[in-house]
């Protein structure tokens, strides 16, 4: 009788530490921010959770570009005041590339940096860790790249992506003898910032290109920054095809809803247009954004999330009346998606009437006007599990 009496005792001393457990962390999930790292075959994976994960809903997952980490990338993009609606609905997970954390110390000289299709493979890992169903990819050049190839290979997944500044080829000769000539005549910090932005940016916003230029030389590893760097330019190509009325249904090519982003003044302006004539026309959609530099989640962060919105409730996942406010300030706004209708049609991550059925509308290119939309310097309250 006795031991039973501690047996239950135990039990319940148990149940309740789980419970108290379960509190502290939705409390500190509500409260704070803090890293994480996720051990995968190639090495550890650092991860920054905002939100809690749940089972049926998908989560939005980032990927940086090459000399960037998330807060340099995302971080204007997420502390955006238009931003809250969509955080009110999906939890986020940032996730860098190994050793692109800011004040990351220096891979081991043993290390083998991992290749884009490697960087792929981690991402399962970092999913199935949170529970999570699938995910909805918002990457910026080598970020969009490492996801679009994630989709590729595990579509089942993926909901949706949105791609910014994609370059699905792989590096030519001419290109590869440019990068060596570059790497000879420049310094790291000058190469990734040509890589990022256009030449008139550049020469014309000086204040946006010291400012990154600090954030490549005083918070990242240069050394880490340099291997990421020639991992993506070492990189396949996607090997995607577009699919033709009538013709094989076995393609290789995204089966997911994507939207591909560009600024007009970006270097990967290209690029982006190839990749759009790749993939399937009846689920992508190119949004040029006219007056927009290399960043666009930096240089219009409001006309992204606006995009980001739309092209959200096409996939099911935000309600008609979560959008009412949005279609309000759209309607009244001169540099309104009704303005670009009329010049090149609706598409539909833009009209976000979009049932997640019906997607057999054909992509247009849509010039956007400029928008100035003032940052919002609130930071979103979260954490996570460290693996």
């Amino acid at each position: 009788l006795i031991t039973l009496i501690l047996n239950l005792n135990t039990l319940i001393l148990n149940r309740f530490l789980h419970s108290l457990c379960g509190i502290l962390l939705q409390f500190d999930i509500c409260n704070s921010l803090n890293n994480m790292k996720n051990v995968t075959m190639y090495g550890k994976v650092h991860c920054i959770m905002a939100g809690t994960p749940r089972t049926k809903c998908p989560i939005i997952l980032t990927y940086h570009d090459t000399g960037l980490n998330h807060k340099s990338c995302f971080e204007t993009l997420f502390n955006h005041e238009d931003m809250r609606e969509i955080l009110r609905h999906f939890p986020v997970c940032h996730v860098e590339a190994p050793g692109q954390h800011e004040e990351a110390k220096t891979l081991p000289a043993s290390y083998v940096y991992p290749s884009m299709d490697q960087l792929s493979e981690t991402l399962p890992t970092v999913i199935k860790h949170f529970g999570v169903r699938s995910v909805i990819g918002l990457g910026v050049g080598a970020g969009a790249y490492v996801l679009a190839k994630f989709a590729l290979n595990h579509s089942d997944m993926v909901d949706g992506l949105i791609l910014i500044n994609i370059n699905p080829n792989a590096e030519g000769l001419m290109d590869s003898v440019a990068n060596k000539l570059t790497e000879w005549t420049q310094t790291l910090p000058d190469t990734i910032i040509a890589h990022i932005f256009g030449k008139d940016e550049i020469q014309t916003n000086h204040d946006l290109i010291a400012t990154y230029r600090h954030h490549i030389t005083a918070t990242m590893n240069q050394s880490n920054v340099n291997q990421f760097y020639r991992s993506y330019h070492s990189r396949g190509a996607l090997e995607v095809e577009r699919p033709v009325p009538g013709g094989s249904i076995n393609v290789r090519t995204l089966k997911c809803s994507t939207l591909l982003v560009v600024g007009d003044h970006s270097p990967a302006v290209d690029h982006v247009v190839d990749c759009n004539s790749k993939l399937n026309p009846t689920k992508t959609t190119l949004l040029k954004m006219a007056d927009c530099g290399g960043l666009p989640q930096v240089d219009q962060p409001a006309k992204v999330i606006e995009a980001m919105k739309y092209f959200i409730q096409g996939l099911g996942y935000l309600s008609s009346a979560s959008m009412t406010r949005l279609r309000s300030r759209t309607n009244s706004s001169t540099s309104s998606f009704d303005g670009s209708r009329s010049r090149s049609h609706t598409n539909d991550s833009q009209r976000g009437r979009l049932s997640s059925t019906d997607k057999n509308k054909q992509p247009h290119d849509t010039p956007m006007e400029t928008f100035n939309g003032n940052s919002d310097n609130q930071i979103s309250k979260s954490t996570g599990v460290v693996c």
